[in-house]
């Protein structure tokens, strides 16, 4: 499991998904907006979609607040118009640094990026210099509670995964990007529960940092996740998992 998707689990049980429900919400529901205004109104039709949908329904998010964002992607309301721009950079330790955004307003959204890895010591950098860090990929998260570990993933295998990664108190299937579907659905028909299925982009190598590098490292994901505009980070940092829970009391 990768440090951000470490780091992302530390904080989650300990409740900042909760106290931030607004705010995933707003982030959920601009994936909506775009997915449907790219590849159309029909879930079935719409893997993108379909999953956004998912999302929704797992940080139990109001069946019209989904409607009505699908109704502003067709344009069958009218809304914000949303475009994706990814930003690359290097953070403290040399950590690459990869981030998704949904904005309306470029100049804004760069503005707050630059900032943001200049005051953590870093700098943002040229499209493609650091994309390359890191590969497209699937990713499945399920609860271990009552799940055997051989059996998850003879059935996600047989699908199509490539890996399962047991970390804390959750299994993390990675997948090819083109096979998340089918291993979601072949793990629900299985009568297990999914937490969570959607893409990433998985490090293809990673940098252990610790100390107060480590503790400029995840101020710096904190920074940038915590902003509007911004849908997902990833890194490639390695850090401990007693150093990140250390650091997630502070």
């Amino acid at each position: 499991m990768s440090g951000h998707s470490k780091w992302a689990n530390i904080k989650h049980k300990k409740g900042r998904a909760d106290a931030e429900r607004g705010k995933i919400f707003t982030r959920i529901t601009k994936e909506i907006v775009v997915a449907a205004r790219v590849g159309g109104g029909d879930p079935a039709m719409n893997p993108r979609l379909r999953a956004a949908m998912d999302k929704a329904r797992q940080a139990n998010m109001p069946n019209e607040n989904i409607e009505r964002g699908i109704k502003r992607g067709t344009g069958e309301l009218e809304g914000v118009t949303y475009e994706e721009v990814t930003y690359e950079g290097y953070g403290p330790g040399g950590v690459a640094f990869f981030v998704e955004s949904l904005t309306d307003n470029r100049n804004r959204t760069v503005s707050d990026m630059r900032h943001a890895f200049s005051k953590a010591g870093g700098s943002l950098a040229e499209s493609g210099s650091v994309a390359w860090v890191f590969e497209r990929k699937g990713t499945i998260t399920v609860a271990k509670e009552g799940v055997d570990e051989e059996e998850l993933f003879l059935i996600a295998a047989e699908a199509g995964a490539e890996d399962l990664d047991s970390e804390g108190d959750a299994y993390e299937i990675t997948t090819p990007l083109t096979e998340l579907d089918k291993v979601k659905t072949a793990i629900e028909e299985a009568g297990i529960a999914v937490e969570s299925a959607e893409p990433t982009r998985v490090p293809q190598n990673t940098v252990e940092v610790e100390g107060s590098v480590a503790s400029q490292v995840l101020r710096l994901y904190e920074t940038l996740d915590d902003n509007d505009d911004v849908q997902k980070v990833f890194a490639n940092f390695d850090i401990s998992m007693d150093e990140m829970a250390a650091l997630a009391d502070e």
